[in-house]
C-alpha cells in the first residue's frame, strides 16, 4: 500500500534547491509533496477572532473576523504573521474577512447595501475528483482502482463529459432502471465496501473464501433466477 503515501525521504533538499535540476511540471509537484509533508508535521495556525454585533432599529447584525496570530504549518507554504498570504493561499485566513478598528457604542454609517436572491440548488453533478472523494468515503473499491472505475462507466457509455462533469446517458439510464428493481441489495451504497472487507479476511486468514463465494452465490442467484423470470428485455 506504500503508493498512497507519497512523502520525500530527504527533507534537507527543499523546493527552491532543486527547482533547478527539474522541469517546470516535476519542480511544481516536488513543491506540493515536499510542503504537504512538512505542514503535516507542525503544529496548527492560530487566530485572533473578532465579533461584533451592530444594532440597526430593531435588527442586529453580526460580523467576524480574523487576524492570523502564529503561523504554525501554514509557515511551510511562506506565509507569516506581518505578510499574511496572497489569494492563492486559501488556507492563510480563515473566512477571508477582516474586520475594521472598532469602539463599542460607535455609530457606523451605512456605505452600501446588496440585496441577493438565492435558491436552494441542487446538488452538483459528480466531476472525477468528487466521484473518487465519494468512493473513499464509503469504501468503494481502493486506490489502485479509482482510475478504472472512471475509465469503464465512459468507455461502456453509461455516462459522458460536459464541463468536466459526468451525465448520465440513456443507455446508462436505461441500465439503472431494469438492474435496480431485480439487483438492489448489490447496487446499496454499503455492499461493495462489505465484500472488500470479506476479501480482507479471506487474504488474511480470517475467513474462508468458500464461505465467501456461498455467502455471495446466496444473495445473487435468487436474484438472477427473478431477473430471469420478470425482467423485460431493454435492447
Amino acid at each position: 500500500d506504500a503508493h498512497e503515501a507519497i512523502r520525500p525521504t530527504y527533507l534537507d533538499l527543499p523546493p527552491d534547491a532543486v527547482a533547478q535540476h527539474l522541469s517546470s511540471d516535476e519542480a511544481k509537484v516536488y513543491r506540493v509533496i515536499w510542503e504537504r509533508f512538512v505542514a503535516s508535521q507542525m503544529n496548527p495556525a492560530v487566530y485572533d477572532t473578532t465579533s461584533a454585533e451592530i444594532e440597526a432599529g430593531r435588527a442586529i447584525y453580526r460580523a467576524s473576523g480574523s487576524t492570523l496570530k502564529a503561523p504554525g504549518f501554514l509557515a511551510a507554504y511562506g506565509v507569516t504573521v506581518s505578510a499574511p498570504a496572497s489569494e492563492e493561499d486559501e488556507e492563510a485566513d480563515k473566512d477571508g474577512t477582516r474586520l475594521p478598528a472598532l469602539t463599542q457604542g460607535e455609530t457606523l454609517k451605512l456605505l452600501s447595501l446588496t440585496p441577493e436572491k438565492k435558491q436552494t440548488q441542487p446538488p452538483p453533478r459528480f466531476n472525477e475528483a468528487s466521484l473518487v472523494k465519494f468512493l473513499e468515503e464509503n469504501g468503494i473499491g481502493r486506490p489502485s482502482t479509482y482510475a478504472e472505475i472512471l475509465r469503464k462507466i465512459e468507455d461502456r457509455e453509461y455516462v459522458r463529459k460536459k464541463d468536466r462533469r459526468f451525465i448520465p446517458t440513456a443507455l446508462g439510464r436505461t441500465v439503472i432502471e431494469l438492474l435496480l428493481p431485480y439487483f438492489g441489495d448489490f447496487f446499496e451504497t454499503g455492499y461493495t465496501a462489505r465484500m472488500e472487507e470479506r476479501l480482507d479476511e479471506v487474504e488474511d486468514g480470517t475467513l474462508s473464501w468458500r464461505a465467501a463465494l456461498k455467502e455471495f452465490d446466496k444473495t445473487f442467484t435468487v436474484d438472477r433466477d427473478r431477473a430471469f423470470d420478470e425482467m423485460v428485455s431493454g435492447k
